[in-house]
């Protein structure tokens, strides 16, 4: 016997398996929605943790870098600081000691022996001149004693020469120099100074490595010494 229409009972039954079946369906689907949607969070979320932790130690090197440079800066400046007080106080220690001899230099003018030290200080001259005319240039004050220590020079010029010079006076330096002479010939073009303080300052200037190094030691960034 054939089946007929469906009572209402069957029809409600079967009513409530399709939206069973239906509700499966949408909550499997809303958990695989899930799922993927968790998954996917958790891959942002590590790619922003990541992210954020490059910039974080990025950040950090710079700020590292920066505070290094500066301690580097600071120890640098602190340095140079330190080398040009070192450098001052050496060359105000040399500056005093070329006072000192200055001052002794001063005195050596009233002393015995400054006559002989003109004679030779003449005689230097003549020797480098060579010439028939010479014109010493003097103190007021050593007029004197100028004139005769020429004459002591002049003639152990001739000794050592063979040659003789006309010698004519100037008493044109200051008698608050020093002292010592200059000598001059060719109307003044060629001409040797021979006054006490260029002699010093000549001196200092040579001596100046050795005083250095007697005072304050080898230099330890000097290579070479010849």
């Amino acid at each position: 016997m054939s089946r007929g229409a469906l009572s209402d009972n069957e029809i409600q039954t079967e009513m409530n398996k399709m939206v069973a079946f239906i509700s499966q369906e949408a909550r499997e689907k809303a958990r695989e929605i899930q799922v993927k949607a968790d998954e996917e969070f958790a891959i942002e979320k590590a790619k922003i943790v990541r992210q954020e932790s490059l910039a974080i130690d990025a950040q950090y090197e710079k700020k590292r870098k920066q505070a290094e440079t500066g301690w580097k800066i600071s120890q640098s400046t602190a340095l140079n600081n330190s080398r040009i007080q070192i450098l001052k106080a050496r060359n105000d220690h040399l500056n005093n000691l070329f006072e000192e001899a200055a001052k002794q230099v001063n005195s050596l003018s009233s002393g015995s022996e400054y006559a002989k030290a003109l004679e030779n200080l003449i005689l230097e001259i003549l020797l480098l001149l060579l010439s028939t005319e010479v014109t010493l240039s003097h103190r007021p004050k050593d007029a004197d004693v100028v004139k005769k220590a020429t004459n002591a020079a002049l003639k152990r010029y001739k000794e050592m020469s063979g040659r003789e010079s006309k010698v004519s006076y100037d008493g044109s330096l200051s008698d608050e120099s020093a002292g010592g002479i200059t000598g001059s010939t060719m109307g003044g073009r060629i001409k040797v100074d021979d006054t006490l303080e260029e002699r010093l300052k000549i001196l200092q200037e040579k001596m100046l490595p050795e005083l250095r190094e007697d005072l304050f030691g080898k230099n330890e960034n000097r290579k070479f010494y010849n």
